[in-house]
């Protein structure tokens, strides 16, 4: 059977409160007293029971954190800086997988909050009115990590995306090409149709360069996928010498497909990648790519909900991080 307090203080000899202050670590017992109930505790093996001191508290320490996908790389690192944050400040977290699909996750927002996390990290590609409505009702803090909410009206933290791509095309365009294609993410994602596409654009238009439609392919973040838009580019009349792509994922899907049909990279094709993730430097030749701070996303979303949860003053609840473009072998 599972030892109780009751079973510790009845061994004790102390009362129930005064286990409590122990074990959680008040000051106001007497030393004697302390390492009484400490050795009955480690002789009973008791363990605290989280829930019920939960209950007492009205905390859990505990902070859901609902993602898309455990397994793209993207998501794992910026999962590491939450989880290395969470655990400076004390916080367990609880993971789920949405698969970017509405339902489940408004689903699993009600789920984290049925099991009384103290806050929740929340990461997505679009973020409707529902969403919205339903995290400004959210009894706890909700910050959004890598996800971009129009209205500004739930705390976030991202990079400016649309500057990003907008830097990254523009630095092929001073490597004098004209035929720059673009591999995006769906454009159900509000990043990639509404900041990415854009800074695509007007880098192109800036450089008075023609946007052609037949240069844009939309993939699913999936390395199959790059390799099916470059199949579609390679196809085309319009061969493009130089391809931005969404993310790394993909980019590695275009360059071994334009490895497989003899393109040299970068000398007959640059390519330039969005996230600069560890599959960046696992790709030969290495990926260009505009640097996301992946593990600082995280990190920097943790930190600002636990300045929410413990009542903190938060200067400015939008975050924007810097970005830079690291310059590797896929481009001259």
């Amino acid at each position: 059977m599972n030892v109780t307090i009751y079973d510790v203080a009845r061994e004790a000899n102390v009362s129930m409160a005064t286990v409590s202050r122990v074990v959680n670590g008040n000051p106001n017992v007497k030393p004697a007293t302390r390492k009484k109930v400490l050795d009955v505790i480690e002789r009973l093996g008791y363990r605290p029971n989280a829930v019920a001191r939960g209950l007492a508290s009205k905390k859990t320490t505990t902070v859901g954190v609902i993602i898309p996908d455990i397994s793209n790389i993207f998501y794992a690192e910026l999962v590491r800086g939450i989880e290395d944050i969470a655990t400076m400040y004390k916080y367990n977290i609880i993971l789920s997988n949405s698969d970017q699909n509405k339902e489940k996750e408004l689903h699993l927002l009600n789920t984290m909050l049925g099991k009384q996390v103290d806050g929740i990290v929340f990461m997505g590609g679009q973020i409707s009115e529902g969403h919205v409505t339903e995290f400004e009702r959210s009894p706890v803090p909700v910050v959004l990590a890598g996800s971009v909410e129009p209205s500004e009206k739930i705390p976030s933290v991202n990079i400016d995306y649309n500057r990003a791509a907008y830097d990254a095309v523009s630095l092929l365009v001073k490597e004098g090409h004209k035929d720059i294609a673009f591999i995006a993410g769906p454009f159900n994602d509000t990043i990639n149709k509404e900041l990415v596409l854009r800074g695509y654009e007007q880098a192109l238009q800036d450089a008075n360069l023609p946007i052609r439609e037949e240069l844009i392919a939309e993939g699913d973040y999936t390395y199959d996928s790059g390799i099916e838009c470059w199949q579609k580019f390679y196809e085309s009349p319009l061969k493009p010498t130089a391809i931005f792509v969404s993310n790394d994922e993909m980019a590695l899907g275009v360059i071994h497909g334009a490895q497989d049909a003899g393109v040299k990279v970068p000398d007959e094709l640059e390519v330039i990648s969005f996230d600069s993730s560890r599959l960046a430097l696992m790709v030969r030749p290495q990926l260009t790519s505009v640097v996301q701070p992946l593990y600082d996303i995280g990190a920097v979303s943790m930190r600002l909900l636990t300045k929410f949860m413990n009542k903190e003053k938060v200067e400015d609840h939008i975050v924007v991080l810097p970005h830079r473009i690291e310059k590797r072998g896929s481009t001259k």
